[in-house]
């Protein structure tokens, strides 16, 4: 197997963890919906600033090289709550979500609560409902109906209907259909131009007029703190589910041009030749993400959008503090996958770039979690299953994460030195592989017509070279190449894919 001795940065430091305590320790998931890891002020944006999560990665570890598991929400948040890839939890697609029947179980919740944990779980839920059933609130669907649950749309509008009532329209103002309240589009709104034309969630950009105190963000925030309140004498597993910055794209006051458009840079690979690339039939379906103008407004709303989730992290984790409960709480946060927003001329996410599948992952946990610890190795979200159940005490099942308990130790960690993320599909890169320097995209068969890619990151960070592109550099990498190729092979021997024969048979194009 493909191993080496993962260090953290304190590696040969004496670490003095104090003996945890005699109470069960509490668990508080804070998740996000598709934000990218360079989203973040400690990631080293410049534009965003971030202070709450900032200083939860300087209180605790924050992790430089996280990958989700599919670059997709059910499939992502699936593997996260399981440990499990895709070939384990057959969720291939987000219309899982709606499915009371299937059994990808047990999450490390269902586990956690069967061992005493009271827990509740506020906001998107997005994964197959069965596993939501062992939750003492009732979890609301975020899709279409699920028979004998609540709908979150539906709680939302009605808490809205108390708090900030609909009104008329007034001029240059167009109806959200996610919140039933109005908003002023915004230049990469599908409706900009044309108030009748068609628009799905992902085309909606723009100022809703609805008070920052209650938005869904602060709304599903609120819920939790409540929840806080109700179950401080513990053991509590809780998660707050965020809906920002996934779309519809929307800022409210003041996050509305908080970050001029003017003043945002574009990204370094806005204007990537995809000639060579294995998303270059993808790229044309795309010419919004293609204009300057464009994607500054977007990039504005978006970095809105991760300022207004900071800001309430930061009351969530002020009420933690408040109620004495922080030193004896593992706050884990995570979002589930990134947005390209932009970069390679592209948006949205289900691609194997990085703004894509890189995304944000801290952990605090007083007494056990060295403060200030960073750690550049290549993990997954998927290994949150087997982390938090070590750090908590729990036998976990084997799955395919691994506990990267001994990788945030400084010791000796005997981990894989990669890690993969998936995607379902024809003709289209279906596997990324990838080590601290270097990362391989490629298809799930020979029959496939999907271009493969290999990416060296340490020097191409913003993947503007496939080295497979040109028959010259694919003679060169083809070694290089075929490491990484073994890697993904073992994993999905590891996963027992039943795609490991297609990978196997294909040859690197």
């Amino acid at each position: 197997m493909h191993r080496r001795n993962f260090l953290t940065t304190a590696a040969g430091l004496p670490i003095s963890l104090r003996a945890a305590a005699e109470k069960p320790s509490n668990l508080l998931v804070i998740l996000t919906d598709q934000q990218r890891f360079s989203a973040l002020s400690c990631a080293g944006n410049g534009v965003v600033k971030t202070p709450n999560l900032d200083r939860l990665a300087r209180e605790g570890a924050i992790f430089q090289t996280a990958v989700t598991p599919c670059p997709v929400c059910v499939p992502a948040r699936t593997s996260i709550l399981t440990g499990k890839s895709m070939a384990g939890t057959t969720v291939t697609a987000n219309a899982a979500a709606t499915d009371i029947v299937l059994d990808c179980g047990p999450s490390f919740d269902n586990l956690l609560a069967a061992r005493g944990y009271h827990s509740e779980y506020f906001g998107k839920y997005h994964a197959p409902y069965k596993m939501a059933t062992t939750y003492k609130n009732k979890v609301a669907y975020a899709g279409a109906r699920v028979e004998g649950a609540p709908s979150e749309r539906k709680q939302y509008l009605e808490y809205l209907d108390k708090h900030s009532p609909a009104r008329p329209l007034r001029p240059g103002e167009l109806l959200s259909k996610d919140f039933d309240r109005p908003y002023v589009p915004a230049i990469l709104d599908a409706r900009y131009k044309d108030p009748n034309a068609p628009s799905s969630q992902g085309e909606v950009y723009g100022w809703l007029q609805v008070p920052k105190e209650h938005t869904h963000a602060a709304y599903t925030v609120d819920e939790t703190i409540g929840a806080l309140n109700r179950v401080s004498n513990g053991p509590f597993s809780l998660t707050c589910s965020i809906g920002p910055p996934h779309p519809p794209f929307m800022n409210v006051s003041p996050y509305w041009g908080m970050y001029p458009a003017k003043d945002i840079p574009l990204p370094p690979n806005f204007r990537h030749d995809m000639t060579r690339s294995p998303y270059r039939e993808r790229q044309p379906r795309m010419q919004k993400y293609q204009v300057p103008e464009n994607i500054r407004a977007g990039l504005s709303i978006y970095y809105g959008m991760v300022k207004e989730a900071d800001d309430n992290i930061g009351r969530l984790l002020a009420r933690l503090e408040q109620l004495g409960l922080a030193d004896n709480t593992m706050v884990v946060f995570l979002s589930d996958h990134g947005e390209m927003m932009g970069s390679h001329g592209m948006g949205s996410k289900m691609v194997f770039y990085e703004e894509s599948v890189h995304v944000p992952l801290i952990m605090r946990f007083p007494g056990r979690i060295r403060p200030g610890t960073k750690i550049a190795d290549p993990v997954s979200t998927m290994d949150l299953f087997a982390t938090i159940l070590d750090y908590l005490g729990v036998a976990a099942p084997q799955r395919e994460g691994y506990s990267l308990r001994p990788l945030i130790a400084g010791g000796k960690a005997n981990l894989p030195d990669y890690r993969v993320s998936e995607w379902a599909g024809e003709n289209v890169p279906n596997f990324m592989v990838r080590t601290a320097d270097w990362k391989l995209i490629m298809a799930k068969s020979p029959a496939s017509r999907a271009q493969d890619a290999l990416y060296h990151l340490k020097e191409d960070p913003y993947e503007m070279v496939n080295l497979l592109g040109a028959a010259a550099d694919r003679a060169k990498y083809r070694q290089q190449a075929d490491d990484l190729k073994s890697r993904l092979l073992e994993w999905l021997a590891r996963a027992g894919s039943p795609l490991a024969g297609g990978v196997k048979e294909r040859r690197i194009a």
